[in-house]
């Protein structure tokens, strides 16, 4: 069957000329946008429940951007100055650009990993005697904690924000040719949402190991898997379904 809807359960990309903007223009389809799932910040209270005081650390593992915006918040809500001396550990480049929303850069201690978190881990390594505060959501991946107790490291994990399953509700009689999926926890809305959905000829695309697992799990037939050595992306895996079955 040819491939004219799509439906990717992320947040639509704000860049132009985006990847999805050509394969919409060069394989005529329809893509629309959709979260699955959103963010939700967990109060200041529940913070110091987890008997955390942000006075006690000296190094913040930062690995998303909602990371960066929690911890300043959370900061912000327990009237706590962040000190010029704090040292920063970014997982990526997106997060180190994206702390300069909060920081004046050239005056703060930045380390930048490539970005998986194992890049970063050397950096870590290096200040082994700093006390850690990594923020985080309610879900974590196991290597994130693994690789830090293998640096016999000080370090917290702040639970500073919660994902949470988006109400699809008004999706409910709306079809798509192809569903995208980029976490476990997408695949777990698909269900929460509807609980009695019925693939037959939508096809499942998913990215990562992870979200491939939880598909698998569900009993859904994945019809379009990346990252490969041949699509290293959603949209070049995208690409390459449609033209075969577009003929």
């Amino acid at each position: 069957m040819k491939v004219k809807t799509i439906l990717v359960s992320q947040p639509e990309p704000k860049i132009e000329n985006s990847p999805y903007s050509r394969l919409i223009e060069k394989e005529k389809v329809k893509v629309d946008f959709r979260p699955f799932i959103h963010v939700e910040g967990v109060q200041a209270k529940n913070v110091r429940q987890q008997k955390i005081d942000l006075n006690n650390f000296t190094a913040i593992i930062l690995t998303s951007r909602n990371s960066v915006d929690h911890f300043f918040r959370i900061a912000e809500e327990m009237r706590f100055k962040v000190p010029d001396s704090m040292k920063y550990f970014c997982q990526s480049e997106a997060v180190a650009y994206y702390l300069q929303k909060y920081v004046v850069y050239r005056k703060r201690k930045i380390y930048v990993g490539k970005r998986a978190f194992n890049e970063l881990t050397p950096l870590i390594k290096k200040y082994k005697d700093e006390k850690f505060l990594l923020p985080s959501s309610d879900t974590l991946k196991a290597a994130v904690p693994d690789a830090l107790n293998e640096l016999s490291v000080d370090w917290t994990r702040g639970i500073f924000y919660k994902t949470v399953i988006s109400d699809l509700s008004d999706l409910r009689n709306v079809y798509y040719d192809v569903l995208v999926f980029f976490s476990p926890s997408g695949i777990e809305s698909l269900l929460k949402n509807f609980p009695d959905f019925e693939q037959n000829e939508t096809r499942i695309a998913v990215f990562g190991n992870s979200t491939v697992k939880a598909a698998t799990d569900a009993g859904l037939r994945i019809d379009i898997k990346a990252p490969t050595p041949e699509t290293p992306s959603m949209t070049m895996a995208l690409q390459k379904y449609i033209t075969s079955v577009n003929k």
